[in-house]
């Protein structure tokens, strides 16, 4: 009996702390954490504390010496995930004036409640960053649809994060073919390309390090990896740092965006 009352507290324990992930509760941090990008603050509520494990373009950093400590970026567009499974959003944030931008941030929460931002990573192109063009990614957003998805016509987990897999795998493997939608649109920098979404590589080619953030009401997923070998002078492994966002609709992969950091212009192509 005791064994057994055991076993029902630590499942309401359990219930408890899952439900205070809530998609209410990350979408108000993640307001917040853009607040403090478009104010230049590096402190505000929805953070753990002010020594919060920081990396920017895969270095760890210090808030104050990262974008959010650059005095306010002016935010023309931005697009969140919210994950309640890992406790996780991402945003993808374009800015078009004064120093044009195109961030990717990873927000991941923990803590008693689940409510507070304990690790931020994120992925801050600008000029010189491969095929960087914030006017452009910020023109081809604004002509997709990224709606919420009615409810019964949503993927589940599992399906969203094997298609976003498997448009990686096929990098490296011409064998695994991924269910790219016939109008599948790919937002490179901002370079758009419609109805081809397919990219295969020479091997070897092995994607890893892989963070996920999905959300199944928008069918979306965002992995951040490293790239094996688009930058020169960046070794294979680790490779460059990147992220891949994907819109993935009645099993099909309908949208993705890619943004990658360069060592130097061009990433020394």
């Amino acid at each position: 009996m005791a064994i057994m009352l055991s076993k029902l507290a630590l499942a309401a324990l359990a219930t408890q702390a899952s439900a205070a992930c809530t998609r209410a509760s990350l979408q108000a941090a993640t307001a917040e954490y853009l607040d403090a990008l478009s104010s230049g603050k590096t402190a505000f509520s929805a953070l753990a504390n002010s020594t919060v494990a920081y990396q920017e373009n895969d270095v760890v950093v210090d808030l104050s010496k990262g974008v959010l400590g650059q005095g306010g970026i002016k935010i023309d567009f931005n697009r969140s995930l919210y994950d309640t499974t890992e406790c996780a959003s991402y945003t993808e944030i374009v800015a078009t004036t004064k120093h044009a931008y195109v961030i990717g941030t990873r927000l991941a929460f923990g803590g008693a409640d689940n409510n507070k931002i304990t690790k931020i990573e994120s992925v801050v192109c600008d000029d010189g960053d491969w095929l960087f063009n914030a006017a452009g990614s910020l023109s081809y957003n604004k002509k997709e649809n990224w709606d919420p998805i009615p409810e019964g016509k949503r993927d589940s987990r599992e399906v969203i994060k094997a298609a976003g897999d498997a448009y990686i795998d096929a990098w490296g493997d011409a064998s695994v073919k991924p269910p790219f939608a016939a109008s599948c649109a790919r937002l490179e920098g901002g370079s758009y390309i419609s109805g081809n979404c397919k990219l295969n590589f020479s091997p070897p080619f092995k994607v890893t390090n892989r963070r996920y953030t999905i959300d199944e009401e928008l069918g979306a997923v965002d992995i951040f990896h490293n790239f094996p070998f688009l930058d020169k002078a960046i070794a294979r492994d680790p490779g460059t740092q990147t992220n891949n966002l994907l819109r993935v609709e009645g099993g099909q992969i309908r949208y993705i965006h890619e943004n990658t950091v360069c060592s130097k212009k061009g990433c020394n192509k």
